[in-house]
């Protein structure tokens, strides 16, 4: 429900109505990827069918995701995310992919989300969250020295906690929850959370109140992208990797 009283009318005015579109798979025995992936589905089933947001936010999960449907979701994407934890391969080639289609990333600091910076330009992407030289020490702090969570992450855990995303098992998603706040927090998502938030706010204000930057960066975008072309990378392969020549 909106919160406030506010009207959908309202909410549209502050924020830009969204799709928020996830696609991944769990090897067999990944037993927290695939509850992670449970509660992505269990979250859509709320949100869409929640009538007082429905103009404003959807959420999808794109089963068996393959190069097929990559070919129609990352040409429509306005942003995609890349937001593992910093020296957790962050990144990956995807996040070309989208670049080169005209979409903007927000991410942390680490892989090829790094690469592609250096080559458009900090102006163009949204980074955020702590560098991976630091990850490490971050590790050590939170497993013997536990801190208070941000408020934010917080009521967000507490909301999964409280059952609402699975009624019939208030418990399912608790592993999850407890990996946070018990168990050392390995991938510092309470370390990284508000800058998430903030880096978010910060990309709907972009889209939403200065339509034409963000039409700037992604045409920037596009424009200085070009090094992760794959003729540059197999010129490159021909002559560093297997010593060929280019046939005239």
């Amino acid at each position: 429900m909106l919160e406030n009283g506010a009207s959908i009318e309202e909410v549209a005015k502050k924020y830009p109505r969204k799709v928020s579109i996830f696609g991944g798979k769990s090897a067999p025995g990944y037993y927290m990827a695939k509850l992670i992936i449970k509660l992505v589905n269990s979250v859509a089933e709320i949100v869409n069918n929640d009538e007082s947001i429905d103009d404003l936010l959807k959420v999808v999960f794109i089963a068996d995701y393959n190069v097929s449907k990559a070919e129609i979701i990352i040409p429509a994407s306005d942003l995609s995310e890349h937001i593992s934890t910093a020296g957790t391969e962050a990144s990956g080639t995807s996040n070309m992919k989208f670049v080169m289609n005209g979409g903007l990333i927000i991410g942390t600091v680490d892989g090829a989300n790094v690469e592609i910076t250096r080559e458009i330009g900090e102006d163009n992407v949204f980074l955020f969250g702590n560098l991976s030289e630091n990850v490490e020490d971050l590790r050590y702090n939170l497993q013997y020295h536990p801190q208070d969570l941000p408020s934010s992450l917080e009521s967000v855990l507490s909301y999964i906690e409280s059952g609402q995303f699975s009624p019939e098992n208030p418990n399912e998603f608790k592993p999850l929850v407890d990996s946070i706040k018990y168990h050392g927090d390995y991938y510092l998502v309470s370390d990284d959370f508000e800058s998430y938030l903030a880096t978010q706010e910060l990309v709907d204000q972009e889209f939403h109140n200065q339509r034409p930057e963000w039409l700037k960066k992604s045409v920037l975008s596009v424009a200085n992208v070009g090094f992760f072309s794959s003729d540059r990378c197999i010129e490159e392969y021909s002559d560093t990797i297997w010593n060929v020549e280019p046939v005239t």
